[in-house]
């Protein structure tokens, strides 16, 4: 199976091209970006030896698809997808922060907190917990943006506006258009049978406005459970059925890495690779409801890709 794992495009008025763990970013005339999600995938912070088929399309067009139906809360960088895989939107100037809304103790969370941790990011939590419970109320654990090849790392909000990453007015706004935005997702998917468990939101500004930026309440972003289990398995102590790329983590942790120095990346047979693709065919199809139409990977994917972003730059003005 075949994969977009790399991209070498030269646009008209390219100004710069930023090659992230998993999207190319191509800079134009300095003010638009032409976004390429490839298949590239990271687990950890690292970026995986092989790429997974149909991911990069997947992730695309659930974070179009969120994009457009949370443009009343807040505007977006998105312009238009041209290509199942690209989305062109506006340059904003990204806070150095990520803001991730929990509602449920699990993952990383739930892991601090089973060594002991009872406050996380400024947040305090309460004693005697269980994996995956349901906060009084939706939470914030900010984290600061890593560089590639880095972690990101837990901050607080009083950090945050100490440090002057952010303003205290830019930091509060922020928060309101994060829990909005949760609240947003969490109505979807309740809509398809499911929870919005946690998530990550990152914004910027253009012209002294914030935006929201990047992708939004995708599987690579996000995590969800189904409905329908969740009683019963809470109840009795059973793991949650979920969608989101713990699936991914949980099967590098059984084959001992977590991201560590000397720690090697398991093997990923074409077996272990198309399973993995699959698994984010079906994440598309529950987060959406929207059957998955695959784009073919044929020979010429990456001229038809730079045909279309070109057609698209060519309607707009600079």
């Amino acid at each position: 199976m075949k994969a977009i794992v790399k991209t070498e495009f030269n646009f008209a008025k390219q100004t710069q091209k930023y090659t992230g763990k998993v999207r190319d970013v191509y800079t134009i005339a300095n003010d638009i970006l032409v976004m390429i999600v490839t298949d590239r995938i990271s687990a950890f912070d690292v970026v995986l030896p092989k790429g997974i088929p149909y991911k990069g399309q997947v992730l695309n067009q659930i974070a179009s698809k969120f994009l457009d139906a949370t443009s009343d809360i807040v505007p977006n960088w998105k312009i238009a997808s041209p290509d199942p895989v690209v989305t062109v939107g506006y340059k904003c100037v990204p806070f150095p922060v990520e803001m991730i809304v929990r509602q449920y103790l699990t993952g990383s969370a739930w892991r601090a907190y089973k060594s002991g941790i009872r406050e996380i990011c400024g947040v305090k939590i309460p004693d005697e917990m269980r994996e995956n419970q349901r906060f009084e109320t939706p939470i914030i654990t900010p984290t600061t943006k890593a560089e590639l090849g880095t972690h990101d790392e837990d901050i607080s909000r009083e950090e945050i506006i100490a440090k002057g990453l952010i303003s205290e007015k830019d930091y509060l706004q922020l928060e309101k258009f994060s829990l909005a935005l949760f609240e947003c997702g969490c109505e979807m998917a309740k809509k398809q049978g499911l929870i919005l468990v946690d998530t990550k939101y990152e914004f910027g500004k253009r012209n002294d406005e914030i935006y929201l930026i990047d992708e939004i309440h995708t599987p690579d972003s996000s995590r969800y459970f189904y409905a329908d289990s969740y009683d019963e398995n809470f109840k009795n102590n059973l793991p949650q059925r979920q969608l989101s790329k713990e699936f991914v983590r949980e099967w590098l942790m059984e084959n001992n890495f977590q991201g560590k120095q000397g720690q090697k990346i398991p093997e990923m047979t074409a077996e272990i690779v198309e399973n993995i693709s699959n698994r984010y065919i079906e994440l598309y199809e529950k987060i959406t409801g929207e059957k998955f139409k695959q784009t073919e990977y044929a020979d010429d994917i990456y001229i038809r890709i730079e045909e279309n972003v070109k057609n698209m730059l060519a309607r707009l003005v600079f």
